[in-house]
């Protein structure tokens, strides 16, 4: 299995922008399709972003496209979320995920989980 570590969340304003990384080990990054998720408080884990192991094609949920980017470097097995025009409604931790054999990347289908990182954007 792989194992994630997520780093560079923070606190930031709204309008103002972050970009999340997620560090893989374990096994090499590129034979994962990766995802990102986000829990507030109270809510359930919510589907963000995901992108192919090649990085070929991405999707996103409907509320941050336009302003979310993933991306993937399998030479440094890293993966990102790049976070512009934040909105309080972006407020929780943001998890990464792998998926040995499924696209997207889902809740239910991901295998290794990061410990999760905590962005809180105030208005």
């Amino acid at each position: 299995q792989v194992q994630l570590v997520e780093s560079g969340g923070g606190l930031v304003q709204a309008g103002g922008s972050l970009r999340l990384s997620c560090a893989a080990s374990g096994r090499t990054a590129s034979s994962y399709h990766m995802g990102w998720f986000r829990q507030a408080p109270g809510k359930e884990r919510e589907f963000v972003a995901t992108i192919t192991r090649t990085g070929d094609s991405t999707y996103y949920t409907d509320s941050v496209k336009g302003r979310f980017t993933i991306s993937r470097d399998n030479a440094k097995n890293m993966v990102y979320l790049q976070m512009n025009s934040l909105k309080s409604g972006d407020t929780a931790v943001y998890y990464c995920a792998a998926s040995a054999a499924y696209y997207p990347v889902t809740r239910r289908n991901a295998d290794s989980w990061g410990q999760g990182t905590q962005v809180t954007v105030s208005s």
